[in-house]
């Protein structure tokens, strides 16, 4: 993190605004239910009810508004915008009032960086992604420790020794998912395949909310061998455990826990999840909002900072759960160094 705190415009924040109310100090008690804070939140595509990502930093903003009392408002990217309208959907809230204001994506890199100029004194965070600003927090995460644990599950749970991967988009994020889910399943199994395909190229972001791609990719990669597919791909990972079900392999989930989240029919083919507690990031940042205490930079969330791990909804990874456990160990420890490319 970048030392030294930031302070925060109560609820006003506009481009020309020049008073500033005054930070409290980082030793403050924790905030009351009277939180007199406005929290704008703007989702990738997909928003809220997407199971994975988005319901993840949902998850958050909810916990926020009950725990801390903090007034919210949300707004969702739709498929195939411009930048310009994520421009626009960041200096709505930011015009309205709401301070601080958080970009759940790295597509709002280049847009967050514009508006962040624009109101300097509206406090701005971003998921995924390291854009600079003065008045930028980044809440990234360790996606490949997360990786290498479901790798290792895969493979230890593919019977085949035969694994598979699939991205939502060919970006150098889901990079790191891929890097680790190949690190892992070869730790733990030398020797073992693993296919991988992207569902779409940038800019085509659509592969992050397409489950009819999902499904058609999964369908190919357990037509050809593989029994264990980890999607990486957000909405599109529901097409994925279709797929899985009708031919009767399995699927690991991501960013949320999905043998809760995901729909009924699916849940039992999902062995496992790599979460990535993006609520827990969302959470804390609007919490040091509320008491005055929050750097502009990177904030990263590792295994060490539990800010990522695999589920065991289920009880289909308990078998290996003290070897998974080992290799989380070894991360920590550093005595394993996952790649992330």
């Amino acid at each position: 993190m970048i030392a030294g705190a930031l302070v925060l415009t109560g609820c006003g924040g506009g481009g020309n605004s020049t008073s500033n109310s005054t930070a409290t100090s980082s030793g403050s008690s924790s905030a009351s239910k009277k939180s007199d804070l406005k929290i704008g939140l703007a989702y990738d595509v997909g928003g809220r009810g997407d199971q994975s990502f988005n319901d993840a930093a949902a998850a958050g903003l909810d916990k926020a508004k009950s725990e801390l009392g903090v007034k919210t408002q949300e707004s969702e990217a739709t498929q195939g915008e411009p930048d310009s309208a994520k421009e626009e959907r960041l200096r709505t809230l930011a015009s309205a009032g709401f301070n601080p204001v958080i970009a759940v994506g790295f597509v709002y890199s280049a847009p967050l960086v514009k508006v962040a100029k624009e109101f300097p004194n509206t406090h701005f965070a971003i998921v995924d992604d390291l854009a600079v600003a003065p008045n930028i927090s980044n809440l990234v995460f360790a996606e490949e420790q997360g990786s290498f644990l479901v790798g290792a599950a895969a493979a230890l749970k593919s019977p085949a020794k035969h694994v598979g991967f699939i991205g939502g988009v060919d970006v150098p994020l889901i990079h790191k998912f891929q890097a680790g889910f190949e690190a892992g399943a070869k730790t733990a199994v030398p020797g073992i395949k693993i296919d991988v395909k992207y569902l779409t190229q940038p800019p085509d972001f659509s592969g992050f909310g397409d489950p009819a791609k999902g499904k058609t990719a999964g369908q190919g990669m357990y037509d050809a061998g593989a029994d264990v597919v980890f999607a990486a791909a957000g909405g599109s990972g529901g097409g994925v455990f279709e797929a899985a079900k009708a031919k009767g392999k399995f699927a690991i989930g991501v960013d949320s826990d999905q043998a809760k989240t995901a729909a009924p029919a699916v849940k039992d083919v999902i062995i496992t999840s790599m979460l990535k507690k993006v609520d827990v990031a969302v959470f804390d940042f609007i919490k040091s909002a509320t008491e005055g205490t929050y750097n502009a930079g990177p904030r990263v969330y590792d295994l060490k900072a539990g800010g990522v791990d695999y589920s065991t909804t289920g009880g289909k990874v308990d078998d290996i759960k003290s070897k998974l456990d080992a290799y989380k160990a070894d991360i920590v420890s550093g005595k394993i160094t996952v790649p992330t490319k």
